[in-house]
């Protein structure tokens, strides 16, 4: 991948992360108080909706650009014909190379929001201090691995979706998506994920927001997701799942329009430039 290339997906992509984490923190929020043990109203109810806000905006710009610069880097990698039945393929696996390096900012920016999210009165920079403080580095990471075991399955399902529809969408129209198109393939591509890695989602909260040195906090998902069953059956895997799909329907709208415009416009700039 060019330098103009590569400076175009770590600035759209940053962009694009920092749009969509911001305008739709409401919902994300609501979502995770939804999945905490100790249920929505005690988590803090619809009060304090921007709890957390600090760290997803610490955070967004760098998980998002990592994301897309490892995707499209790998895509340009194992470059192969549009038309190749191998595409799909191709596009799993850059979208599961781009989380894994994505998590690795995202998991402790995630760790310290979702303790905000449920701990209203207790500011930002505490729970990272307290965090360091009684668990050290190991504490941010918290839930990485249920985090990649999320993220991984729900990329393979959004970006192969997004890529197909954009495709199909094209072929039908005989010329390149516009932007707004892409959002919308991006949108029913982010919604369809979401619904069905729920429950993968809701493991990965209760894993993060479990106290210190409890069995819930050893980051066993299978073990997560058994507890979650137990006590509270299907409809407890499947916590939070309305507006886990709204935020990540207009997440991805936001998100890859956003991205797709960005990049575009970036690379017609840096071809212009001298």
């Amino acid at each position: 991948m060019d330098r103009p290339g590569f400076m175009a997906s770590l600035l759209a992509g940053g962009i694009a992360g920092v749009s969509v984490d911001l305008i739709l923190f409401p919902l994300d929020t609501i979502k995770t108080r939804l999945q905490s043990p100790q249920g929505f109203n005690k988590a803090g109810g619809f009060r304090g909706i921007y709890a957390g806000v600090p760290s997803a905006a610490v955070g967004s710009f760098p998980n998002a650009a990592a994301f897309f610069i490892t995707y499209e880097y790998v895509k340009w990698f194992l470059h192969t014909d549009s038309s190749s039945c191998l595409t799909p393929m191709k596009h799993m696996l850059a979208a599961s190379a781009g989380e894994v390096v994505a998590c690795l900012i995202r998991v402790p920016s995630e760790v310290v929001k979702q303790r905000a999210q449920v701990s209203t009165s207790t500011r930002t920079f505490q729970i990272f201090s307290n965090i360091l403080y009684e668990e050290g580095i190991q504490g941010l990471y918290r839930g990485y691995k249920s985090t990649v075991l999320r993220e991984i399955p729900f990329s393979l399902v959004q970006f192969p979706l997004w890529e197909s529809l954009k495709a199909l969408w094209s072929w039908r129209q005989d010329h390149v998506v516009d932007s707004w198109q892409s959002a919308v393939c991006g949108a029913f591509a982010g919604g369809f994920a979401a619904a069905v890695t729920t429950p993968l989602d809701v493991a990965k909260t209760r894993i993060m927001l479990a106290k210190a040195g409890s069995s819930t906090a050893n980051g066993n998902v299978l073990s997560a997701l058994h507890g979650v069953w137990q006590s509270q059956g299907l409809a407890g895997l499947f916590a939070g799942v309305f507006p886990r799909m709204a935020a990540i329907s207009l997440g991805g709208f936001i998100f890859l329009g956003a991205y797709d415009h960005t990049h575009r416009l970036l690379l017609e700039v840096g071809r212009k430039s001298p």
